[in-house]
């Protein structure tokens, strides 16, 4: 199983970023991905998930309107389109396997990517 993250970089506040992960090893349907995300100093969160058998997406607050999680099924992708940056959005951000987003946020989930860094500043 393989996850890999990319489109992390620097954008000013206000605006927007996508980020992609792209999986492999594992029947993607099967599964659901979750972001999280880890700013400095500070725990890994929870920031949402979808379940790529029917596109059920689960978002915690914070991002609530302002992010959102889509997945590719053809493509075993799944993304995370951000808008509105915060400077408090700043964090590396993980991409992650599990059978279900139920729960997602207490981070148990099965496989990792190495994450991709997102940078707004203040």
């Amino acid at each position: 199983v393989q996850l890999v993250e990319s489109g992390g970089g620097l954008v000013q506040a206000g605006g927007s970023l996508r980020l992609s992960c792209s999986t492999s090893g594992f029947t993607f349907d099967d599964y659901a991905i979750a972001w999280f995300r880890q700013a400095p100093g500070k725990e890994r969160e929870g920031v949402a998930c979808i379940t790529n058998s029917d596109h059920t997406r689960v978002y915690v607050d914070a991002v609530k309107g302002r992010f959102t999680i889509s997945s590719n099924n053809a493509k075993n992708t799944v993304y995370l389109q951000m808008n509105v940056l915060k400077p408090e959005d700043t964090a590396v951000y993980y991409c992650a396997q599990s059978r279900a987003c139920f729960g997602f946020e207490d981070g148990g989930m099965d496989y990792w990517g190495k994450g991709t860094l997102v940078t707004v500043p203040s």
